[in-house]
């Protein structure tokens, strides 16, 4: 069985862990991580994480997004919710409702939709049975 040292390593590991979807890569699925995901390229589906989520300029994100925090250069069609700090860089593209505890729009980005702040958000469920890692569900690389 494992120690409670060891659970909190595990853990800790997890949510240091980076993913990235590469420029040019389009993936049709949902994304569920404990650690960050860092987009480049497209995605039709859904990204949630307990850590961060980034979005460079070049990404497409048609899904809804949930993360601990978030920065977006690129473009969402879709609800994002994060529970801490939201940034919208100045490329940003947003066409869905914002549900955040803070939210930071640079000039420069568009933001068309509803937004909730100061709001605390449920807790970030990650797979379906309690599962201690992250999990990359029905996705397919196209």
């Amino acid at each position: 069985m494992f120690t409670s040292k060891e659970e909190k390593k595990v853990a800790e590991e997890l949510t240091t862990s980076t993913n990235t979807i590469g420029k040019g890569t389009t993936l049709q699925g949902n994304i569920e991580a404990y650690g960050n995901i860092r987009v480049e390229g497209k995605v039709a589906g859904n990204l949630t994480t307990k850590s961060k989520v980034v979005l460079g300029q070049s990404s497409v994100v048609d899904g809804d997004i949930m993360a601990q925090n978030g920065e977006i250069e690129g473009e969402v069609k879709g609800k994002i919710e994060v529970s801490e700090i939201l940034t919208l860089k100045p490329t940003a593209i947003v066409h869905g409702n914002i549900v955040t505890n803070k939210l930071i729009v640079e000039s420069g980005a568009k933001f068309n939709g509803g937004c909730k702040m100061g709001v605390s958000l449920k807790e970030i469920k990650i797979g379906g049975n309690g599962q201690e890692q992250g999990i990359l569900k029905e996705a397919k690389v196209v």
